[in-house]
């Protein structure tokens, strides 16, 4: 998948709208980024790093920010990241409206499945992009319907994205076992690369990944650029190797005379290429039902 390119960042980062889905995202602070506790993360012209590598500052000197109190948990009581020093802490933001973050999901529940009786944790921080995924309890019956058995916090108010300056979905920040930022990646892709730090935080010795879970995922893989994504019920001309809708409501749309059920709000895929492909989408939205963005993924060249 491409990352977040350093362009949508800085227009998140000043609180415009997202270049590609034109919906906007939630400003940033009035601090700045230069007095934010995540400065050095939120240099706007990369989306991965470990501060080890020039011309990067050391990272050591980042602590985690502190989870706010009265936020609603699922799957576990209220946690505080104090109480999470000795083991080391992945945090996801993360959508169950937007496409990236859903799929990017297999991979934090493999590595959830895989290395949490090791002692790693992960925590779900869920911060709304569209309307239809502001509701709690539409973010615990998704959590529910996608499986997910890791703790998740509901960042309704955006505390804990302000908190970490955060810059788009998903971003996910690997936290040490004394509370320190190790690694950290925005958007999608750097699945190795992450997996690679939790296994060093972990202390173990270079075992095999979890597997791609699909082949523009796999390292080396060429993508070709996908149109952007569109607001509301978009039909015309498209170059992808997905197509995504953005759903609520109860009914039913037609994508290129395919009927897609909606039952529920989230992304649901219209149309799946096996590679990148030009093409027409004719989208038919039915009574009952809202579409507030159509969305793409790149294929493979």
């Amino acid at each position: 998948m491409v990352d977040v390119s350093g362009d949508e960042l800085a227009a998140t980062a000043a609180g415009e709208e997202h270049p590609t889905t034109g919906l906007g995202t939630r400003p940033r602070t009035a601090v700045g980024l230069e007095g934010h506790p995540l400065r050095h993360v939120g240099r706007l012209d990369v989306v991965h790093g470990n501060g080890h590598d020039d011309p990067w500052p050391p990272v050591e000197d980042i602590a985690a920010p502190a989870f706010p109190r009265g936020l609603p948990w699922v799957g576990v009581a209220a946690l505080r990241m104090d109480q999470q020093l000795g083991r080391p802490v992945l945090v996801e933001f993360w959508d169950f409206c937007r496409v990236n973050s859903l799929r990017t999901l297999p991979y934090l529940k493999a590595w959830h499945e895989r290395y949490g009786p090791r002692g790693l944790r992960v925590i779900g921080v869920h911060a709304s992009g569209f309307p239809s995924s502001a509701a709690e309890e539409d973010v615990r019956a998704a959590i529910e319907r996608l499986g997910i058995e890791y703790p998740v916090v509901i960042d309704s108010a955006y505390d804990i994205w302000q908190d970490y300056g955060s810059e788009g979905w998903p971003a996910r920040y690997l936290w040490n076992a004394r509370g320190y930022l190790a690694d950290f990646h925005y958007g999608e892709g750097g699945y190795a690369e992450t997996e690679r730090a939790i296994q060093e935080e972990l202390g173990l010795e270079a075992e095999p990944l979890t597997p791609a879970v699909r082949p523009e995922d796999e390292p080396g893989a060429v993508l070709s650029a996908q149109t952007e994504d569109q607001t509301g019920p978009y039909s015309g001309p498209y170059e992808a190797g997905g197509v995504w809708a953005v759903l609520e409501g109860e009914g039913s749309v037609r994508a290129n005379g395919l009927e897609i059920r909606v039952t529920h709000p989230g992304c649901y895929a219209l149309l799946d290429h096996e590679r990148h492909t030009r093409g027409e989408l004719a989208l038919e939205v039915g009574a009952g039902v809202r579409c507030h963005a159509v969305c793409f993924t790149p294929g493979l060249a």
